[in-house]
């Protein structure tokens, strides 16, 4: 449940309550800020103990509209150029053999930040419990003028090169999920991999 970190602990009810005791609201940009300052402290973080945090919940299958975390390897890895190997996907649909997703980890922060708001709006309610998820396809994500940081994180991903069964992160927890620094790339360091994904807007 928790991450094991130099002099300290991770679990999504804590910085729950962290935030709520900051009295700052929820899923705003003074929320997302005070969430990547926290969490910019994190290291070597234990992402196998991760996927078992009381707040996330198996999904072997996941479901359009919802947010999951896995680990992956993906197909044809030889001649990738980079991969990330925990990817932080919000499902869009279903494909041959497994999904299309949006990995959230391809954008730096700040631009995932602004990302994410704008997701937001494509969710079906903002009631935030089980039944919130976002409504996005492929045609909408390449209209939406809002939307154009889409491209460098949508993948496709194959069912049989998952390597741990999906969680899913529930929409109260999406925030805290997009600023935690989960990312495993391999192939190049955070900051090339986000450098190239700013030459696809």
């Amino acid at each position: 449940m928790a991450i094991n970190t130099p002099g300290t602990s991770f679990t999504f009810e804590k910085y729950h309550d962290k935030l709520s005791a900051s009295g700052i609201a929820a899923r705003t940009d003074a929320s997302r800020a005070w969430f990547f300052d926290k969490l910019k402290t994190l290291s070597n973080i234990n992402r196998r103990k991760l996927l078992k945090d009381q707040a996330l919940h198996s999904a072997p299958r996941p479901l359009p509209g919802r947010m999951f975390m896995f680990f992956y390897d993906p197909k044809g890895k030889e001649q990738l150029p980079y991969y990330d190997r925990f990817p932080l996907v919000i499902m869009v649909g279903k494909a041959k053999g497994g999904f299309y997703g949006l990995n959230l980890h391809y954008l730096p922060n700040r631009l995932r930040a602004i990302f994410f708001d704008k997701l937001l709006s494509f969710a079906n309610n903002n009631k935030y419990d089980q039944s919130t998820k976002f409504k996005l396809t492929y045609n909408m994500l390449s209209a939406a003028s809002s939307l154009k940081y889409f491209a460098p994180c949508f993948k496709h991903y194959l069912f049989s090169h998952l390597q741990s069964v999906p969680v899913e992160v529930p929409s109260t927890d999406w925030e805290i999920a997009v600023c935690l620094p989960t990312w495993q790339f391999v192939g190049a360091d955070k900051t090339s991999v986000w450098k190239e994904s700013l030459k696809q807007f």
